[in-house]
């Protein structure tokens, strides 16, 4: 078996690749998404991710195939549920933003623009409904609205909300220094506590706020009073100092902008070494720890043999090699990737037994040996010479009773026989494969072949020699 820096060794550039391009693609998607609910979801799909696999290696069949259901139907919901959020995120930003771009800098927070409308606004008893996202978007539990996406300015804030605006009973949007939404409708709360003297909008206000991390803002037109809600707090803003310091309060203006960078920098540098590690960890998972196995029978080659020498005999002429992978590259594993090559420069004349080793078996990267069967073959060698051995006709059966053999010729009557040394020392004749006499009631002719045992053996100059027999019969005296 091969342990985990030999199977380190053996990675493909295709592989660098494709952990790389993973990495960036999972770095990229917390990059646009995180703070939000889909990418919360998104880790927690991960995580049974994780544990299904973990099931599968463990041999938990129920609860791996539960699991695998869970998380099939979860990256189903994710599209549905979220497609608001995700169609924000794609939106609001440009190509170069969702491929590479990574911004450092604080968005300009209109505090004071804010402070001044919103106070405007109460002073002149009209009604508004401000929402300032934090880390959620509001998209998920609010409807409606139309896209404005303008710089937020105390006229626009004033526009919005004018009496004779259609889209002033919604509410606005505000993401950073934008304007991005108008005439949206938010859910409205079920509270029993919230005052009598609170309408639609106050309750529109507590209903996101209970469902979002954002700040709401609302201005009375019958009282003129100005309400801010956040969490389960619907509270009054008395004075333009206290809305200011709310506002601050939930934008983090007082983050400095140096340490800010700082923290940013080092989050996202946190987020690409464990994108790459969590890749990593995926890829090595589908390729070596839950592999695929298969047994593969492949020829032997022998290479760099004497040309003084001659194989005479080997032992076996296949071995089986058990191979490790991942599904796609064994599926797509080809025979003549798979290669057994055995070095003979070193072997000597008669028997040699070698062992079929890691380092005579060439595999395509990514592919693993787990076994071979058999672990060694024998091969015998020997110096190939040229003999001229005679030829005797093998008869087989019996003549009928009233013939006699008279005389039978073979042409040639000797054969000129390459092989090993010492193989050819031990055989003296050349028999023809077998003419039947019982078949034989005349005198003829009959052209057989050579029978050369073993394999091993070869005429020299015409590997189709024919032997031609003339026999002679005559009948018997009674």
């Amino acid at each position: 078996m091969f342990d985990l820096w030999s199977q380190s060794s053996a990675i493909r550039w295709q592989d660098f690749v494709d952990i790389a391009l993973n990495s960036y693609i999972l770095f990229r998607l917390y990059v646009l998404f995180r703070g939000t609910y889909v990418f919360r979801v998104i880790t927690g799909i991960a995580f049974l991710w994780f544990f299904q696999r973990v099931a599968v290696s463990l041999g938990l069949i129920v609860t791996s195939w539960a699991m695998q259901g869970i998380t099939a139907a979860a990256a189903l919901i994710i599209v549905i549920v979220f497609r608001n959020e995700i169609r924000s995120v794609l939106q609001a930003k440009n190509l170069k933003a969702i491929l590479w771009g990574v911004s450092f800098k604080l968005k300009p927070a209109p505090v004071e623009t804010l402070v001044d409308a919103v106070f405007e606004l109460a002073r002149k008893r009209i009604g508004a409904l401000i929402v300032i996202p934090a880390k959620e978007d509001p998209s998920d539990v609010a409807q409606g609205g139309i896209v404005l996406d303008g710089v937020v300015s105390r006229e626009l804030i004033l526009s919005v909300f004018w009496p004779d605006n259609p889209v002033h009973d919604g509410a606005a949007i505000i993401e950073g220094d934008r304007i991005t939404q108008v005439g949206v409708i938010l859910p409205l709360s079920s509270r029993t506590d919230l005052p009598s003297a609170y309408g639609t909008r106050h309750r529109a206000a507590a209903g996101l706020a209970e469902s979002t991390d954002a700040l709401v803002l609302v201005v009375s037109e019958e009282s003129g009073k100005v309400v801010a809600a956040r969490g389960n707090q619907v509270v009054i803003v008395p004075t333009r100092a206290e809305l200011e310091r709310q506002l601050n309060e939930h934008m983090g203006i007082g983050i400095q902008p140096v340490s800010y960078q700082r923290r940013r920098i080092f989050q996202l540098a946190a987020a690409g070494v464990i994108s790459v590690l969590l890749i990593t960890g995926v890829w090595f998972s589908f390729t070596r720890g839950w592999d695929t196995l298969i047994s593969f029978e492949v020829p032997i080659e022998y290479m760099n043999r004497d040309p003084e020498k001659e194989i005479l005999e080997t032992s076996i002429n296949n071995v089986a090699l058990q191979l490790s992978g991942s599904g796609a590259l064994i599926k797509s594993l080809r025979p003549d990737q798979v290669r057994v090559r055995l070095d003979l420069s070193q072997a000597v004349v008669g028997l040699n037994t070698f062992s079929i080793t890691p380092d005579n078996i060439k595999l395509p990267p990514g592919v693993f040996l787990k076994d071979v069967y058999p672990q060694t073959v024998d091969v015998t060698l020997d110096i190939p010479k040229t003999v001229s051995l005679p030829v005797q006709v093998d008869w087989g059966g019996k003549l009928p009773e009233h013939l006699i053999l008279v005389s039978a010729e073979l042409e040639p009557d000797t054969l000129q026989v390459t092989g090993g040394s010492r193989l050819l020392d031990d055989i003296s004749t050349i028999y023809t494969e077998k003419v039947m006499l019982d078949q034989i009631d005349r005198s003829g002719t009959l052209t057989v072949n050579p029978i050369l045992s073993p394999a091993s053996l070869k005429i020299a100059g015409n590997s189709n020699q024919k032997i031609f027999v003339r026999y002679t019969v005559k009948l018997r005296r009674p």
